[in-house]
Parts: C-alpha cells; structure tokens; sequence
C-alpha cells in the first residue's frame, strides 16, 4: 500500500471538486437569501446547519467504506448526490423570491442531500488516502490535497462572483449546474482505478461487526476520543463567521455579490498560503511543532478577527480585503496542522479502521461547522436588532469568535503533546 505523487495529486482532485461545489452552498446561496431576498441570516444558518448536521453519518460512512471492501463506489456515488443537491439548492433560492414555501421546503430537501453526499464522498476519501499512504508521506499527502481543495474553493468563489454580475436567476443556475456536473466528471477520472493499483481496498470481515460496536470500539481510544472533543471546540470558533461575512460585506461596506463572493475567494486565497506556509516549514524545512503551528493560526486568526470587527465600526472599507486575507491565512496555518495530526491518528489503534476514525472526526468537524455557522448567524441577526446598527452587531459576533480562538489555543497546548507533536506533523506513523 504505497501511493504515488501522482496518485496523491489526483485524490487532491477529489477534495478540489468537493470545495468547489459546497462554497456555492455556503457562501453564494447563503449572500443571495440574506442581501438580494432580504431573508433573516438565522435561515440559510439552519439550512447550512442541518447540512452539517446531517453529516453525523460520517461514521456510518467511514463504516461502511471499512467493511464493504470497496471505498471508490462511495467517493464517486456521494459527488453525485453533491452535485444534485447542490443545483435543487439554488433552484430552492430562486423559487423563494415568488414561491417562499415550496422554495424553502426544496431547500430543506437539498441541504440534506448535500450532507449525504459530502459526508459519504468526503469520508471514503479520506480513508483511502490514510490507508493507502506510505507513513512518511502522509503529512505531506494530507498538505497537497488539501491546499487543492482550498485552490478549488478559491478559484471558484472568485470565477462564479465575476460570472455571477450581472446576478439573474438563470444564469446561477447554470453556473452551479456547470460547478456540479464537472465535480462528477473530474472525480470518476480522477480516482479510477487508484483504489485497485494501490491494492488498498478493505477485505470484508468474515464476522461483520455491528456499526456500534465498531464505533464504541474507536471512542474507548483514549487519543481518538481527545482528539475529536478538540476538534469540536476549534472548529465551532473556525466556522462562526462562515454565513455572516459575506453579509457583512453587502450591509456594512456595500459590496455587490459578486465583490462579496470574490472577498470569500480572497479568504480562501489566503487559506491555502497559510497552509501552503506551514506545509513548506513544518514537513520540508522542520520548523516547529504541530501544537506551535494550532496554537498560531488560533491566536493570529482572533487578531484577523478583531481588525474585521473594528474596520465596520471605523468605517474603513480599503482594509477589509487584506484583513481578510490575513483571518483565511491563520485559518490555514491552524487547519492543515490539525490535519496533519488527523492524518496520523487515523492509522493507529486497531486496524482496518481508518474510514471510522476519519468519520468520527469528520463528525465532530461537521456538527461543530453547524452549531458554529448557526450561532454566528443567530447572534449576528439579534445584536444588529438590540444595537440598531449593523456593524456593531457584526462586530460583537466577530469579537466573541475571536475569543474562542484564543480558548481554542489554550486548549491545544493542553491537548496536543509537544513531542509527538513534532513526529506526527512531520513523519506520522514512524
């Protein structure tokens, strides 16, 4: 089992078109609902959420990919039903400028099927790429196909907001279509074939084991059940501002949907330098310890945060941008050290679980994306009420985020172990 560069690269395709596709749902639809339907930020926040929510079925999925002897039929079969709910969930938000209920109800129906599909594509993915990896060469592994999911969420927020203007219903239509039906087409030529030639392909159980059991079996490992409770509480403070910046953007700095999709695109820009950085230092150069590189990107992302916040209150749009980028580059700093850790964990304990540990994890980053997505809304859309002013109700959200960063970095230092910190970074597994 020992994957090549160029098989790595092309798993990195995979995770491009799944970025590609959920940044339309998370970031396009949600500015759309809130700015051009003038819709309470609380409603594409409970659509996000049960998006995430629905992907507590990771483990299932990760379960699945384990025992069923045959993990490709789940990444390309879960992109399809991405992509599907992915288009329904714009044809949702077009009929909710005429037709709010059967438009709403389509939505509901189209934010779950994108959780299915993100959660059983995303998982099965995962679990290959960390079975299938040589030891050496996984923190490496998890920094490139990464950083390309993040180059495809970039570059499609910054393409779809310069097609986008002028915005009419048709035309987002055919861009996510277009976004959806090419995510299948590159993931099916992308991941053909790698799963056989690998010879990583799970062997079935004789005895199959029940999904509870095998989950019970992962959460009594003491490191697995740590690592998932850190993973929920930095990843609420990570998803908090998700659904209200572009908002903001629109009611404070008056920016049109396609400036505020290409200011999300600008965010992702500068996740995927932050990650580019810390995959560079940490695994070529050795500089630095995973605990150093979460607890950096944790406290650099509440300092990004905090400049946001005042800029709305100051009144000074040219700073935006640039502190945008900098809040996507700590982002990424604390995100592609934490995969790396993910990534060595995955093949410890007992094995042939690899697809429940990633799920498990997956799991947590998901219900915390939505409980984060969902607060931040909620709270954005209450503060500006009780403040009577947008950028202060903004702000204040922003600023609690930024708090939670910094508990999040505490929380590191007390979670991560310096020492193996620095081994599973840069050599996991070895």
């Amino acid at each position: 089992m020992n994957l090549s560069w160029a098989q790595i690269v092309r798993m990195g395709l995979v995770q491009m078109c799944l970025g590609a596709v959920v940044v339309l749902t998370t970031s396009t639809l949600n500015r759309l609902m809130v700015v051009e339907l003038a819709l309470p930020a609380v409603l594409p926040g409970l659509l996000v959420g049960l998006h995430y929510g629905i992907q507590i079925t990771r483990p299932n999925w990760g379960f699945l990919s384990d025992t069923s002897g045959h993990r490709t039929r789940w990444i390309i079969g879960g992109m399809a039903v991405l992509g599907g709910g992915a288009w329904l969930a714009a044809l949702g938000v077009v009929l909710m400028a005429t037709q709010f209920a059967a438009g709403l109800a389509l939505s509901v129906l189209a934010y779950a099927l994108i959780g299915l599909g993100a959660g059983a594509s995303g998982t099965s993915l995962l679990a290959l790429l960390a079975s299938a990896c040589a030891p050496r060469r996984r923190a490496a592994a998890a920094t490139i196909t990464w950083l390309m999911m993040i180059a495809g969420i970039a570059v499609t927020a910054t393409m779809v907001g310069h097609f986008l203007d002028p915005y009419t219903p048709a035309r987002l239509l055919e861009i996510v279509g277009i976004v959806g039906v090419g995510a299948v087409l590159v993931t099916s030529l992308a991941i053909a074939g790698i799963e056989r030639r690998a010879g990583a392909a799970p062997v079935p159980e004789s005895t199959p084991m029940r999904f509870r059991e095998g989950l019970a079996e992962i959460w009594a490992e003491p490191a697995a059940r740590n690592f998932t409770i850190f993973v929920f509480l930095s990843m609420t403070a990570y998803f908090m501002q998700e659904l209200i910046l572009e908002p903001y953007a629109g009611l404070v700095f008056g920016m049109t949907p396609g400036q505020s999709t290409q200011l999300s695109g600008a965010q992702n820009g500068g996740v995927f330098l932050g990650m580019l950085i810390v995959g560079i230092a940490a695994t070529g150069l050795r500089l630095g310890s995973l605990r150093h590189w979460v607890v950096a990107g944790c406290l650099g992302s509440a300092a990004a945060l905090s400049v946001i916040a005042f800029l709305g209150a100051a009144g000074v749009a040219a700073a935006l941008v640039p502190a945008v980028v900098a809040l996507g580059v700590f982002n990424g700093m604390f995100a592609v050290a934490a995969i790396g850790a993910m990534m060595a964990l995955a093949g410890q304990g007992r094995a042939a679980r690899e697809g429940t540990r990633m799920g498990l994890w997956g799991a947590a980053q998901a219900i915390a994306a939505g409980f984060g997505g969902l607060v931040g809304a909620a709270a954005a859309d209450v503060l500006r009420a009780v403040l009577g002013n947008d950028a202060a109700g903004f702000g204040a959200v922003f600023y609690a985020e930024a708090g939670l960063f910094v508990l999040a970095a505490l929380l590191a230092l007390r979670v991560i172990d310096h020492g193996r910190a620095r081994g599973a970074a840069l050599v996991p597994g070895e």
